[in-house]
């Protein structure tokens, strides 16, 4: 487990209660670093969106339990936002929640000499993602797939 990962772990088990006790839900938690900066992205949501002062309440919360236990040595800007229009797809759940939306994967092999992949998610069975691309079918494997996430059709 990389130093970042372990960071996300800890993060997510500060956040996860936060979040949920304001009724909002923790969909992603990311450590990375962006040029010179470090960023922690807290990354959460509800029914209807979120709005800003529910951004604020989060990162209040966060950042006092986080100044209390001091888990990251590096300097970083702590953000806490909405997934917007291009949510990640975390869990199984959240993969068929999204049958019928159009949405992005990346894979960890080559699947017809591609490693990604755009088009309407149609089915999530057995471990099997099966996508409408442009009017053909595709189907891959769940344990193939690095990062899904909804997608915007231009």
């Amino acid at each position: 487990m990389s130093k970042a990962d372990k960071i996300i772990a800890i993060v997510e088990k500060i956040a996860k209660p936060i979040v949920q006790e304001y009724q909002l839900e923790l969909v992603d938690v990311e450590f990375t670093k962006e040029g010179e900066n470090w960023f922690l992205r807290v990354i959460i949501d509800k029914d209807g969106g979120i709005d800003i002062d529910d951004c604020g309440r989060i990162s209040e919360q966060i950042s006092k339990k986080l100044d209390t236990l001091d888990p990251i040595d590096e300097s970083y800007f702590l953000e806490v936002c909405s997934p917007g229009a291009e949510r990640p797809l975390k869990t199984v759940h959240d993969i068929i929640e999204a049958i019928g939306e159009y949405v992005h994967i990346k894979t960890n092999i080559a699947i017809e000499g591609q490693t990604e992949f755009e088009g309407i998610l149609i089915d999530f069975n057995n471990d099997i993602i099966t996508l409408n691309i442009e009017k053909k079918q595709l189907e891959i494997s769940y344990q193939d797939v690095t990062k899904i996430r909804l997608g915007i059709k231009f």
